[in-house]
């Protein structure tokens, strides 16, 4: 799979619950959209990830990748400590000079 390196880092930090190197897969003013919040910036960025690492302990598997009209999407497997685990999501993101500009994850 030809996936992005900035995507594949994001899984990587996300899997060692790292929540600083997967802060710093985004923008400065990136923005996240879950679970109908948005989370802007790298620092809540990274307490929004730091915050759902301790509630779900999510661990991520690649499953396909895709760009559709100049958007990433990302479909992955993710499992951890959360009723119905595992699920397939969906991450679309928009990419910017190497970096995350835009997430959002979709069921």
């Amino acid at each position: 799979m030809n996936l992005p390196i900035i995507l594949s880092d994001l899984v990587k930090a996300q899997n060692k619950f790292n929540t600083t190197e997967y802060a710093n897969c985004f923008a400065p003013e990136a923005i996240v959209f879950d679970e109908g919040e948005k989370h802007q910036g790298r620092e809540a960025i990274r307490k929004w990830n730091e915050q759902t690492n301790a509630k779900y302990k999510s661990q991520l598997e690649t499953l396909s990748y895709e760009i559709v009209n100049q958007e990433s999407i990302l479909t992955v497997n993710v499992s951890g400590t959360f009723p119905g685990s595992p699920i397939a999501l969906k991450y679309h993101a928009t990419l910017k000079e190497g970096l995350i500009e835009t997430l959002e994850i979709k069921g």
